[in-house]
């Protein structure tokens, strides 16, 4: 989950530069297509079947991943993105709530507080702040958290079910380029050019190579052991936009990224049946 997290923190990067030339229905299509032709690669390479008998369980997975997905690249052009961001990392908690309610699962008062740490340490990062005008898209935020946190509990019954990291995201690849291709048809098409062409690479690259470990992660860890460390993405972008845009964190930020770190030692500490 923290290479996962790393490689999501380069995608945002990608993301903020290709922005400026594509809609957030174009990176959704770009991001997801880049991304079957290398997990197909990376399956053809492993002798992987491409069939598999759980196709119901990669519909609901593909369906919800794509939404919150799209809701998300919305939300960084409609929100401020420490805003976007923040709305869309309360996946965890979602997840944690999800896990309780649908699996039947008990996690421990002290790993659920850890969780509810990493979000307090999220929001000590970005603080970010909602005007009356982004009601709606941070509504919206809201939904692709709960919709994120809906597909990575997806991801770990997929698991449980022996279904390898590459095929899960072969099959959510495969969704999200297929929804986005059809809603590009309706809007005007920007197409790549030379200079576009590396962000659109270094955007469906990085997202499919995080959401391979992401998803190994999910199907062979612990549910909210995991969720947890899913908070480093915030850390690894912070630091990103120190390295490459000179960006300044006042105290409370620092404060927060200490809490996030916190929060995924905690949870790696705790026993939990999860």
């Amino acid at each position: 989950m923290l290479v996962a997290g790393l490689l999501f923190g380069c995608m945002g990067i990608f993301v903020k530069l290709g922005a400026a030339t594509f809609t957030n229905i174009e990176l959704v299509f770009w991001r997801s297509f880049i991304g079957l032709i290398v997990v197909y690669i990376i399956a053809r390479q492993r002798n992987g079947t491409l069939t598999t008998p759980h196709w119901r369980a990669h519909a609901w997975r593909g369906i919800s991943g794509t939404v919150a997905l799209t809701l998300f690249f919305y939300c960084i052009t409609a929100l401020p993105l420490a805003t976007a961001v923040t709305l869309n990392y309360t996946a965890p908690l979602f997840l944690a709530l999800l896990t309780v309610l649908i699996s039947g699962d008990r996690p421990t008062p002290h790993l659920a507080a850890a969780v509810a740490l990493g979000f307090v340490g999220v929001v000590l990062l970005l603080h970010p702040t909602l005007e009356k005008e982004q009601i709606i898209p941070g509504f919206l935020g809201l939904i692709s958290g709960f919709l994120a946190g809906v597909a990575y509990l997806n991801v770990k019954q997929l698991g449980k079910l022996g279904e390898p990291e590459w095929r899960v995201v072969l099959y959510f690849s495969l969704i999200a380029s297929v929804a986005s291709g059809v809603a590009m048809l309706f809007n005007p098409i920007h197409l790549p050019s030379l200079s576009s062409l590396p962000v659109l690479l270094g955007l469906g690259t990085s997202a499919t190579l995080a959401q391979l470990a992401m998803t190994s992660a999910y199907r062979t860890g612990k549910t909210l052991v995991v969720g947890s460390l899913a908070y480093s993405t915030v850390v690894f972008a912070s630091l990103f936009g120190i390295v490459l845009w000179g960006e300044t964190l006042p105290p409370s930020s620092w404060a927060g990224m200490a809490l996030i770190i916190a929060s995924g030692v905690i949870a790696l500490k705790l026993p939990t049946k999860l």
